[in-house]
């Protein structure tokens, strides 16, 4: 079958604020440096990142250093971090954002001129870089720019499908033009995946159409590791209403500016919460975490800014106690708190989205928000300091790689980790490039196999709708692998994905391959239903609850389990399940932990 070929000593995979990074890395190094996007450029989900990037440059609180962040890291991810990983993003995190303000990018200001920080869940101290409640398309707007006079190559609207390789490592990767559905291929000497998450495989999610679990697929079925599947961020604050924006993004810098949540009954509902999580957290009597939580130095601690975990198990226990919104979710409430100068100034965005999507003036009234499907903390495992996944010639930076938040991630981290790992990722995928004399070579036999798998939907004679499996595989996903799970409906939720991805084999699609939406999600049901399964089978091997794991049969966190991760590979055409233990901690990063207290 015809397809055209370019060749490249790298290629992203993915064109977010990590891919970007990655790029411009590669590119620097003088590597060969193509960019490949699912969507437009520009339409990535960093810019959903509304709230900032963490990193401990001390402006707003001097004391504020990487070692407070380091810890913030690992105890919001409930100590199953990749300690290393944890260690290099707080340390670099303030030369990227230094290096991001150096390319144009315009912060937010202290009295002084020095880059404004804000208060974040999880965080201890003021943290948050921030460009409004914009940063995150601060940040694609000046990583974009940066990428351009960098010369590579960018194949917009292009979707990949598989990884190619030549014997045991990457040789590149095999894809379609969205708008032709012509095929094409990418030969090069190291790949770097930077695809995001899997929000779409659920029905309420902050999410956007892109993210089908790309990444985390292709690197499972070329035959690398994935870890922390279990692990599915649950953002306590999404839209709720009207219907057909639930679940966009709320940032959660309008609590970090002061907005407060509330139930039904108009009681500000985390101080129910928040002694339990303090006591759980730091210490071991209830007059201790009495005495911690007054303590002058944790007092500013809003109780509206727990991690994100802990937050939403909180809504989701006031919506099942009868306590919610009229429809469905909970009251955050700025109006009463700010004036209408101030929430306009530091929240253009979430004024805007309320006023235009929802007819609400949040500077004169309360928004109604839920949890939402927002991240995941599971991925592609790679080496902290190569970002290498472990297939040879494969990297991974941002959502689809794993490690860096352990259980939970704090927010804010994401857009540190984008630019931390993306710039690792690019530079160690440059050198491995470079240290390979020839490129791989690719069967042609492979590509013919995978083009005629691609063009099975218009040929089969069964009549399943891609849009009907999609949408009942977001129904099961999201009652049956949510916020709270049991043992019972993780097993029948595993039950429901077999049968749908025999269902999935008998998706049939109408007309020719020229911009054919059905298509298109024909072939990213594969992704889907990959990770689908994935997250399950993780969870139930995972027999406690830990960070964005609630297992109601295991409401407690089991010290053993504390120490391993859960590790999914293809095994002989199966999903294997293994656990293996977490890299131990030196004892000068430990220290910092101990010293906590």
């Amino acid at each position: 079958m015809n397809h055209e070929t370019h060749e490249f000593d790298v290629i992203v995979i993915g064109a977010g604020g990590a891919g970007l990074r990655a790029a411009i890395e590669a590119s620097a190094q003088g590597a060969r440096t193509a960019l490949i996007c699912k969507s437009l450029l520009g339409k990535a989900h960093t810019v959903m990142a509304e709230g900032g990037i963490a990193a401990a440059l001390g402006n707003v609180y001097p004391e504020d250093n990487w070692e407070v962040h380091f810890r913030d890291t690992m105890r919001g991810g409930k100590m199953l971090n990749n300690w290393r990983m944890a260690q290099l993003h707080a340390q670099e995190a303030p030369a990227r954002v230094l290096e991001l303000e150096a390319w144009g990018a315009l912060f937010d200001r202290t009295k002084d001129g020095r880059i404004l920080q804000r208060d974040f869940g999880g965080h201890r101290y003021a943290r948050l870089a921030h460009v409004g409640d914009r940063t995150g398309l601060e940040m694609i707007r000046t990583l974009q720019q940066h990428a351009v006079h960098k010369g590579m190559d960018v194949f917009m609207e292009c979707t990949i499908v598989r990884l190619l390789k030549d014997g045991d490592r990457i040789a590149g990767a095999f894809g379609y033009w969205r708008e032709s559905g012509r095929f094409v291929v990418f030969r090069a000497k190291a790949v770097v995946l930077a695809t995001g998450g899997i929000g779409k495989a659920y029905k309420i999610t902050s999410n956007s159409w892109e993210y089908t679990g790309d990444g985390h697929a292709l690197a499972y079925w070329a035959g690398a590791d994935l870890i922390d599947m279990e692990f599915v961020q649950f953002h306590p604050t999404g839209m709720v209403w009207p219907p057909s924006v639930r679940g966009i993004l709320v940032t959660e810098g309008v609590r970090g500016d002061g907005g407060v949540l509330k139930n039904a009954l108009g009681e500000r509902l985390m101080f129910k919460y928040v002694l339990e999580f303090f006591r759980a957290e730091t210490a071991e009597t209830e007059e201790e975490a009495d005495r911690w939580y007054t303590d002058k130095q944790n007092a500013r601690r809003t109780p509206a800014l727990l991690p994100r975990d802990e937050v939403a198990r909180a809504i989701n226990a006031e919506v099942k106690a009868g306590r919610g919104s009229p429809h469905g979710g909970v009251f955050l409430d700025i109006a009463s708190r700010r004036d209408a100068e101030y929430i306009q100034r530091r929240l253009p965005s979430m004024y805007h989205q309320f006023k235009e999507l929802a007819d609400v003036d949040i500077t004169k009234e309360p928004m109604e928000v839920g949890p939402t499907c927002h991240y995941m903390m599971g991925g592609v495992r790679v080496d902290a300091d190569s970002a290498a996944a472990t297939l040879p010639g494969l990297f991974a930076a941002g959502e689809v790689a794993a490690g860096l938040h352990g259980a939970n991630r704090l927010g804010g981290n994401s857009l540190s980790d984008l630019l931390v790992f993306g710039c690792r990722a690019g530079l160690y995928a440059a050198q491995y490039a470079e240290g390979l004399a020839v490129m791989p070579t690719i069967d042609a036999g492979q590509v013919e196999a995978l083009a005629r798998e691609c063009l099975e939907p218009f040929e089969r004679a069964g009549q399943e709708n891609p849009y009907a499996v999609h949408q009942d595989l977001q129904e099961c996903m999201q009652g049956l692998v949510g916020i709270i799970r049991t043992e019972g409906e993780l097993e029948k939720a595993l039950e429901e994905i077999a049968g749908l991805g025999e269902r999935a084999r008998r998706v049939r699609v109408e007309g020719n391959r020229q911009y054919n939406p059905g298509w298109h999600l024909a072939l990213d049901l594969r992704s889907l239903l990959t990770v689908s399964e994935a997250i399950p089978r993780a969870a139930l091997e995972r027999r406690e609850s830990r960070g964005a794991q609630t297992r109601d049969d295991y409401p407690k966190m089991d010290p053993q389990l504390g120490k391993v991760n859960v590790v999914i590979r293809e095994a002989r055409g199966e999903m294997a399940i293994a656990r293996e233990p977490l890299p131990e901690m030196p004892r000068e990063l430990r220290a910092i932990l101990e010293g906590d207290k």
